[in-house]
């Protein structure tokens, strides 16, 4: 099953590629807006060798890497809290209900206006989108852990920070990850959107500035690297979360 589902998952995205390009090449795709896969490869190659995709790469990376640990460490925190303790829950559940909802570009104006058009307001940017998908998902992780481990913990003595390191961190885990991988999807979104506005540098600039010369194929090939990019983070937190959380059976 698991060979036949490798196999699936190959193939799946290689015969729509195909499909592509029959089509484009059939003249039933409009290349001056779609292009083809093999234009998009004939300007995919010469910018990822001469090393100028590989930069623009390199500087959207980190900052989603560094908004996704500012968001997602206090994100953590904050929801085992909310998750432990009813009246910390109680103070803060009508904040984030409040605020969640409010569109993270929405925002955008107002975080510019308080970082400024550096680094720090790409990075909160993406911080803010993270954040509330870790907090809501770990304080429900915590809610959902079995009542009985609580008043065990309670009956032996447990010090607060043995309620935090050995029932409510370890019975949330599995939820936490499924927070900490909706928060990265998230990061790539808001990156692009963030660097869209006034960035020198980053894959959304990139996009923007294909976009702004009509170059469709170069436009693409910023695209790419945002999918692998979503691929190998997404793999990168399913081997963390197998090596966190060994006794969680895999899925066939």
């Amino acid at each position: 099953m698991r060979a036949e589902a490798r196999i699936l998952s190959f193939f799946s995205p290689a015969l729509l590629l195909v499909l592509w390009e029959v089509l484009a090449r059939a003249g039933l795709v409009d290349i001056r807006v779609f292009s083809s896969p093999s234009r998009i490869l004939e300007t995919f190659l010469p910018v990822l060798f001469s090393g100028e995709l590989l930069y623009h790469t390199w500087v959207s990376v980190r900052r989603i890497i560094l908004g996704f640990l500012a968001g997602a460490i206090p994100g953590v925190l904050l929801g085992l809290s909310m998750g432990l303790f009813p009246l910390v829950r109680a103070a803060l559940e009508p904040m984030v209900a409040i605020t969640f909802p409010i569109p993270k570009l929405a925002v955008m104006p107002m975080i510019i206006l308080i970082f400024g058009l550096g680094e720090a307001s790409k990075v909160f940017t993406v911080a803010i989108g993270v954040f509330y998908l870790v907090l809501i998902n770990t304080m429900s992780g915590v809610l959902n852990i079995d009542k009985i481990y609580l008043d065990v913990a309670k009956n032996f003595g447990a010090s607060r920070w043995n309620f935090y390191r050995t029932v409510a961190l370890p019975g949330a885990l599995p939820m936490i990850f499924a927070g900490l991988k909706l928060g990265m999807g998230t990061a790539l979104i808001l990156i692009v959107a963030a660097e869209l506005t006034a960035a020198q540098a980053g894959l959304g600039d990139w996009i923007w500035r294909a976009y702004d010369m009509f170059d469709i194929e170069r436009m693409f090939t910023s695209l790419i690297m945002l999918t692998v990019l979503g691929y190998l983070f997404a793999n990168a937190l399913d081997l963390l979360e197998r090596w966190v959380i060994p006794w969680k059976s895999p899925h066939a």
